[in-house]
Protein backbone atom coordinates (compact mmCIF):
# COMPACT_ATOMS: atom_id res chain seq x y z
CA UNK A 1 0.00 0.00 0.00
CA UNK A 2 1.19 3.51 -0.73
CA UNK A 3 2.21 5.60 2.27
CA UNK A 4 -0.15 8.49 1.46
CA UNK A 5 -3.20 6.27 1.11
CA UNK A 6 -2.31 4.28 4.20
CA UNK A 7 -1.92 7.39 6.35
CA UNK A 8 -5.19 8.83 5.02
CA UNK A 9 -7.02 5.62 5.86
CA UNK A 10 -5.50 5.61 9.33
CA UNK A 11 -6.49 9.22 10.01
CA UNK A 12 -10.07 8.73 8.82
CA UNK A 13 -10.43 5.49 10.76
CA UNK A 14 -9.06 7.05 13.95
CA UNK A 15 -11.06 10.29 13.86
CA UNK A 16 -14.34 8.85 12.60
CA UNK A 17 -16.94 8.08 15.27
CA UNK A 18 -18.80 5.69 13.01
CA UNK A 19 -21.32 6.61 10.34
CA UNK A 20 -21.00 10.27 9.40
CA UNK A 21 -18.64 12.44 11.45
CA UNK A 22 -18.51 16.23 11.34
CA UNK A 23 -15.00 17.59 11.86
CA UNK A 24 -13.56 20.85 13.16
CA UNK A 25 -12.37 21.63 9.62
CA UNK A 26 -15.00 23.76 7.83
CA UNK A 27 -17.11 21.79 5.30
CA UNK A 28 -15.11 18.58 5.82
CA UNK A 29 -16.70 15.36 7.08
CA UNK A 30 -15.68 11.73 7.47
CA UNK A 31 -17.51 8.50 6.76
CA UNK A 32 -16.84 5.07 8.18
CA UNK A 33 -19.07 2.02 7.77
CA UNK A 34 -18.50 -1.62 8.65
CA UNK A 35 -21.25 -3.10 6.51
CA UNK A 36 -22.99 -2.58 3.23
CA UNK A 37 -26.33 -0.78 3.23
CA UNK A 38 -29.60 -0.78 1.36
CA UNK A 39 -30.22 2.12 -1.02
CA UNK A 40 -31.15 5.27 0.92
CA UNK A 41 -32.96 8.25 -0.56
CA UNK A 42 -31.10 11.53 -0.39
CA UNK A 43 -30.17 14.73 -2.17
CA UNK A 44 -26.80 15.46 -3.66
CA UNK A 45 -25.01 18.66 -2.69
CA UNK A 46 -22.09 20.61 -4.13
CA UNK A 47 -19.47 18.22 -2.85
CA UNK A 48 -16.56 15.91 -3.54
CA UNK A 49 -16.39 12.54 -1.80
CA UNK A 50 -12.95 10.91 -1.88
CA UNK A 51 -13.03 7.18 -1.12
CA UNK A 52 -10.00 5.51 0.43
CA UNK A 53 -11.44 2.07 1.08
CA UNK A 54 -14.61 0.19 0.19
CA UNK A 55 -17.11 1.34 -2.43
CA UNK A 56 -20.36 3.26 -2.91
CA UNK A 57 -23.01 3.55 -5.59
CA UNK A 58 -25.23 6.49 -6.46
CA UNK A 59 -28.36 5.95 -8.56
CA UNK A 60 -29.75 9.01 -10.33
CA UNK A 61 -32.69 8.27 -12.58
CA UNK A 62 -31.63 5.32 -14.70
CA UNK A 63 -27.91 6.00 -14.24
CA UNK A 64 -25.71 4.33 -11.62
CA UNK A 65 -22.30 5.71 -10.63
CA UNK A 66 -19.87 3.42 -8.78
CA UNK A 67 -16.85 4.77 -6.94
CA UNK A 68 -14.42 3.00 -4.64
CA UNK A 69 -10.97 3.24 -3.14
CA UNK A 70 -8.74 5.46 -5.24
CA UNK A 71 -11.59 7.43 -6.84
CA UNK A 72 -13.79 10.41 -6.08
CA UNK A 73 -17.33 11.54 -6.76
CA UNK A 74 -18.25 15.14 -7.62
CA UNK A 75 -21.71 16.71 -7.60
CA UNK A 76 -22.37 20.19 -8.97
CA UNK A 77 -26.19 20.09 -8.90
CA UNK A 78 -28.79 19.15 -6.29
CA UNK A 79 -30.71 16.08 -7.46
CA UNK A 80 -32.70 13.34 -5.68
CA UNK A 81 -30.75 10.07 -5.73
CA UNK A 82 -30.37 6.75 -3.98
CA UNK A 83 -27.03 6.06 -2.33
CA UNK A 84 -25.67 2.86 -0.84
CA UNK A 85 -22.41 1.50 0.50
CA UNK A 86 -21.71 -1.44 -1.77
CA UNK A 87 -18.44 -2.68 -0.27
CA UNK A 88 -17.60 -2.65 3.45
CA UNK A 89 -16.83 -5.11 6.25
CA UNK A 90 -15.73 -5.19 9.88
CA UNK A 91 -12.22 -6.16 8.80
CA UNK A 92 -12.10 -3.63 5.94
CA UNK A 93 -14.57 -0.80 6.60
CA UNK A 94 -15.65 1.77 4.09
CA UNK A 95 -13.61 4.95 4.60
CA UNK A 96 -14.22 8.27 2.89
CA UNK A 97 -13.86 12.00 3.27
CA UNK A 98 -16.36 14.57 2.01
CA UNK A 99 -15.64 18.20 1.21
CA UNK A 100 -18.40 20.69 0.34
CA UNK A 101 -17.63 23.37 -2.23
CA UNK A 102 -17.73 27.10 -1.54
CA UNK A 103 -18.55 28.75 -4.87
CA UNK A 104 -16.83 32.00 -3.86
CA UNK A 105 -13.53 30.23 -3.21
CA UNK A 106 -13.72 28.54 -6.60
CA UNK A 107 -14.50 31.84 -8.32
CA UNK A 108 -11.57 33.57 -6.61
CA UNK A 109 -9.22 30.85 -7.80
CA UNK A 110 -10.53 30.89 -11.37
CA UNK A 111 -9.51 34.54 -11.70
CA UNK A 112 -5.89 33.43 -11.51
CA UNK A 113 -6.24 30.46 -13.87
CA UNK A 114 -6.38 30.43 -17.67
CA UNK A 115 -9.77 30.20 -19.35
CA UNK A 116 -10.84 26.71 -20.39
CA UNK A 117 -13.44 25.79 -22.99
CA UNK A 118 -15.86 23.34 -21.36
CA UNK A 119 -18.43 21.14 -23.10
CA UNK A 120 -21.73 22.91 -23.70
CA UNK A 121 -23.85 20.22 -22.04
CA UNK A 122 -22.59 18.90 -18.71
CA UNK A 123 -23.85 16.22 -16.35
CA UNK A 124 -23.87 17.45 -12.76
CA UNK A 125 -22.53 14.16 -11.35
CA UNK A 126 -19.23 12.46 -12.13
CA UNK A 127 -16.63 9.96 -10.93
CA UNK A 128 -12.89 9.98 -11.63
CA UNK A 129 -9.78 8.17 -10.35
CA UNK A 130 -7.79 10.24 -7.90
CA UNK A 131 -4.17 11.29 -8.48
CA UNK A 132 -1.16 11.50 -6.13
CA UNK A 133 -1.21 15.31 -5.87
CA UNK A 134 -4.89 15.38 -4.88
CA UNK A 135 -4.45 12.62 -2.30
CA UNK A 136 -1.42 14.40 -0.83
CA UNK A 137 -3.45 17.62 -0.46
CA UNK A 138 -6.23 15.74 1.29
CA UNK A 139 -3.65 14.10 3.55
CA UNK A 140 -2.33 17.49 4.64
CA UNK A 141 -5.93 18.54 5.36
CA UNK A 142 -6.60 15.39 7.42
CA UNK A 143 -3.39 15.88 9.43
CA UNK A 144 -4.94 19.08 10.79
CA UNK A 145 -7.31 16.87 12.79
CA UNK A 146 -4.32 16.12 15.03
CA UNK A 147 -3.33 19.82 15.12
CA UNK A 148 -6.63 21.66 15.65
CA UNK A 149 -4.91 24.90 16.62
CA UNK A 150 -3.58 25.14 13.04
CA UNK A 151 -6.95 24.70 11.30
CA UNK A 152 -7.94 28.36 11.06
CA UNK A 153 -4.71 29.29 9.25
CA UNK A 154 -3.79 26.15 7.30
CA UNK A 155 -7.18 24.79 6.20
CA UNK A 156 -7.98 27.68 3.81
CA UNK A 157 -4.60 27.30 2.10
CA UNK A 158 -4.97 23.54 1.71
CA UNK A 159 -8.56 23.97 0.51
CA UNK A 160 -7.25 26.27 -2.20
CA UNK A 161 -4.81 23.58 -3.34
CA UNK A 162 -7.52 20.91 -3.35
CA UNK A 163 -9.74 23.13 -5.49
CA UNK A 164 -6.81 23.88 -7.81
CA UNK A 165 -6.12 20.15 -8.29
CA UNK A 166 -9.79 19.46 -8.95
CA UNK A 167 -10.12 22.34 -11.42
CA UNK A 168 -7.20 20.95 -13.39
CA UNK A 169 -8.60 17.41 -13.27
CA UNK A 170 -11.23 15.55 -15.31
CA UNK A 171 -14.11 16.94 -13.21
CA UNK A 172 -12.89 20.53 -13.37
CA UNK A 173 -15.72 21.62 -15.66
CA UNK A 174 -18.24 20.86 -12.91
CA UNK A 175 -16.43 23.11 -10.42
CA UNK A 176 -16.18 25.89 -12.99
CA UNK A 177 -19.94 25.69 -13.53
CA UNK A 178 -20.53 26.06 -9.78
CA UNK A 179 -18.59 29.32 -9.77
CA UNK A 180 -20.05 30.84 -12.93
CA UNK A 181 -23.20 32.69 -11.90
CA UNK A 182 -24.25 33.17 -15.51
CA UNK A 183 -23.21 29.65 -16.61
CA UNK A 184 -25.79 27.26 -18.02
CA UNK A 185 -25.56 24.85 -15.08
CA UNK A 186 -25.95 27.69 -12.58
CA UNK A 187 -29.06 28.75 -14.47
CA UNK A 188 -30.34 25.17 -14.29
CA UNK A 189 -29.65 25.15 -10.54
CA UNK A 190 -31.79 28.27 -10.26
CA UNK A 191 -34.66 26.34 -11.83
CA UNK A 192 -33.98 23.35 -9.58
CA UNK A 193 -34.19 25.58 -6.51
CA UNK A 194 -37.51 27.00 -7.70
CA UNK A 195 -38.94 23.50 -8.21
CA UNK A 196 -37.84 22.40 -4.74
CA UNK A 197 -39.25 25.52 -3.09
CA UNK A 198 -42.54 25.21 -4.99
CA UNK A 199 -42.71 21.45 -5.43
CA UNK A 200 -46.47 21.24 -4.80
CA UNK A 201 -47.24 23.63 -7.66
CA UNK A 202 -47.66 22.79 -11.31
CA UNK A 203 -45.53 24.66 -13.83
CA UNK A 204 -44.77 25.00 -17.50
CA UNK A 205 -41.29 24.29 -18.81
CA UNK A 206 -41.52 27.49 -20.82
CA UNK A 207 -41.87 29.49 -17.58
CA UNK A 208 -38.75 27.86 -16.11
CA UNK A 209 -36.88 28.52 -19.34
CA UNK A 210 -37.78 32.22 -19.20
CA UNK A 211 -36.62 32.31 -15.57
CA UNK A 212 -33.18 31.11 -16.68
CA UNK A 213 -32.97 33.23 -19.83
CA UNK A 214 -32.98 30.25 -22.20
CA UNK A 215 -35.32 29.08 -24.91
CA UNK A 216 -37.50 26.12 -23.92
CA UNK A 217 -35.60 23.69 -26.13
CA UNK A 218 -32.13 24.79 -24.95
CA UNK A 219 -33.27 24.81 -21.32
CA UNK A 220 -34.68 21.29 -21.63
CA UNK A 221 -31.41 19.97 -23.10
CA UNK A 222 -29.27 21.58 -20.39
CA UNK A 223 -31.64 20.44 -17.63
CA UNK A 224 -31.64 16.83 -18.87
CA UNK A 225 -27.87 16.84 -19.31
CA UNK A 226 -27.26 18.18 -15.79
CA UNK A 227 -29.77 16.06 -13.88
CA UNK A 228 -30.47 13.06 -16.19
CA UNK A 229 -34.17 13.94 -15.76
CA UNK A 230 -36.76 16.20 -17.32
CA UNK A 231 -38.15 19.02 -15.14
CA UNK A 232 -41.40 17.08 -14.59
CA UNK A 233 -39.48 13.93 -13.62
CA UNK A 234 -37.36 15.96 -11.21
CA UNK A 235 -40.43 17.41 -9.53
CA UNK A 236 -42.07 14.00 -9.29
CA UNK A 237 -38.96 12.44 -7.79
CA UNK A 238 -38.64 15.28 -5.27
CA UNK A 239 -42.32 14.99 -4.30
CA UNK A 240 -41.96 11.25 -3.64
CA UNK A 241 -38.82 11.66 -1.56
CA UNK A 242 -40.51 14.42 0.43
CA UNK A 243 -43.57 12.21 0.91
CA UNK A 244 -41.36 9.46 2.31
CA UNK A 245 -39.84 11.89 4.79
CA UNK A 246 -43.30 13.02 5.91
CA UNK A 247 -44.47 9.43 6.36
CA UNK A 248 -41.46 8.66 8.54
CA UNK A 249 -41.66 11.84 10.62
CA UNK A 250 -45.43 11.98 11.11
CA UNK A 251 -47.02 8.55 10.53
CA UNK A 252 -50.49 8.90 9.17
CA UNK A 253 -52.79 8.55 6.22
CA UNK A 254 -50.94 8.08 2.91
CA UNK A 255 -53.67 9.96 1.06
CA UNK A 256 -53.13 12.97 3.31
CA UNK A 257 -49.42 12.90 2.52
CA UNK A 258 -50.15 12.52 -1.19
CA UNK A 259 -52.18 15.72 -1.25
CA UNK A 260 -49.63 17.50 0.96
CA UNK A 261 -46.86 16.98 -1.60
CA UNK A 262 -48.95 18.06 -4.58
CA UNK A 263 -50.64 14.91 -5.89
CA UNK A 264 -54.27 15.18 -6.94
CA UNK A 265 -54.82 11.42 -6.97
CA UNK A 266 -54.00 9.20 -3.98
CA UNK A 267 -54.04 6.07 -6.15
CA UNK A 268 -51.55 7.58 -8.62
CA UNK A 269 -49.34 8.59 -5.69
CA UNK A 270 -49.43 5.05 -4.29
CA UNK A 271 -48.54 3.53 -7.67
CA UNK A 272 -45.64 5.90 -8.30
CA UNK A 273 -44.39 5.62 -4.72
CA UNK A 274 -44.35 1.83 -4.93
CA UNK A 275 -42.58 1.95 -8.28
CA UNK A 276 -39.80 4.10 -6.84
CA UNK A 277 -39.39 2.63 -3.35
CA UNK A 278 -40.52 -0.96 -3.94
CA UNK A 279 -43.45 -0.95 -1.48
CA UNK A 280 -46.72 0.95 -1.03
CA UNK A 281 -46.36 4.07 1.15
CA UNK A 282 -47.69 2.72 4.47
CA UNK A 283 -45.79 -0.58 4.25
CA UNK A 284 -42.57 1.15 3.25
CA UNK A 285 -42.79 3.59 6.15
CA UNK A 286 -43.55 0.80 8.63
CA UNK A 287 -40.55 -1.19 7.39
CA UNK A 288 -38.21 1.77 7.73
CA UNK A 289 -39.47 2.63 11.22
CA UNK A 290 -39.03 -0.98 12.32
CA UNK A 291 -35.55 -1.33 10.86
CA UNK A 292 -33.75 2.00 10.33
CA UNK A 293 -31.36 2.11 7.42
CA UNK A 294 -27.81 3.00 8.38
CA UNK A 295 -26.56 6.37 7.06
CA UNK A 296 -24.81 6.12 3.72
CA UNK A 297 -23.77 9.70 3.29
CA UNK A 298 -20.80 11.86 3.98
CA UNK A 299 -20.29 15.49 3.51
CA UNK A 300 -19.13 18.46 5.34
CA UNK A 301 -21.44 19.71 8.00
CA UNK A 302 -24.83 19.30 9.60
CA UNK A 303 -25.91 22.70 8.24
CA UNK A 304 -26.06 21.13 4.81
CA UNK A 305 -28.87 18.67 5.59
CA UNK A 306 -31.60 18.70 2.98
CA UNK A 307 -35.24 17.86 3.50
CA UNK A 308 -34.60 14.15 3.18
CA UNK A 309 -30.94 13.70 3.95
CA UNK A 310 -27.58 13.73 2.30
CA UNK A 311 -26.55 11.30 -0.39
CA UNK A 312 -22.81 11.53 -0.77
Amino acid sequence: MDNVGEELRSLIDRHSRGGRTTTAIPRVGLLRAERTTEPTAGMTELVICLVLQGAKAITCGENVLHYGGGSYFVASVEVPVFGRISEASLQKPFLGVGFSFDARNIADLLIEMPDVHDPEFLCGLGVSPTDPQLEEAFLRMMRLLDRPNEISVMAPMIEREILFRLLRGPQGSKLRQIAQIDGRQSQVRRALAWIRENFTESFKVEDLARMTGMSASVFHRHFKAATTMTPIQYQKRFRLHEARRLLLETPGDAARVAFAVGYESASQFSREYGRLFGLPPARDASRLRAKPIAPVTSDASDDAVTSFGRAI
